[in-house]
């Protein structure tokens, strides 16, 4: 009996395409385009981030993004300014440090399906970091 590979990361070439395949039900993994001073509040600030960009990184399933890589993505920063494990229902900025730590543990676990997100964590040295967008 064969089973089928349902992969975790996503990305979509518009937005048309991204709603054809699920809506709006995703985490969303984006870049940090605000520039490097700014301060951690206006990060974390609802009002500072855009949703639903082409270039993000989408997740279907926040049980099984939870389950592998809860471990990995922790120390980030809450919308409240706490830190802590991923919180996929919340807004999570991790800094370009982070991202380092991120993709150091990323290569040394390998959990399932990491290759996708390690190519798109290779980019983010360009931005401000990270955000993970909670459902």
């Amino acid at each position: 009996m064969a089973t089928e590979t349902v992969r975790l990361f996503y990305t979509f070439d518009s937005q048309r395409q991204r709603r054809d395949f699920g809506g709006s039900a995703f985490i969303e993994i984006q870049y940090c385009r605000l520039p490097a001073k700014t301060d951690i509040r206006e990060i974390v600030s609802v009002d500072s981030i855009l949703n639903w960009l082409d270039d993000s990184l989408y997740v279907p399933d926040e049980n099984r993004f939870y389950t592998r890589y809860s471990n990995i993505f922790t120390g980030g920063v809450y919308n409240n300014l706490h830190t802590g494990p991923v919180d996929v229902y919340g807004i999570n900025y991790y800094s370009p440090e982070h991202v380092y730590a991120i993709i150091e543990s990323l290569k040394k676990t390998q959990p399932a399906d990491y290759e996708i997100l390690l190519d798109w964590l290779k980019k983010a040295e360009a931005f401000n970091g990270i955000y993970i967008l909670g459902l």
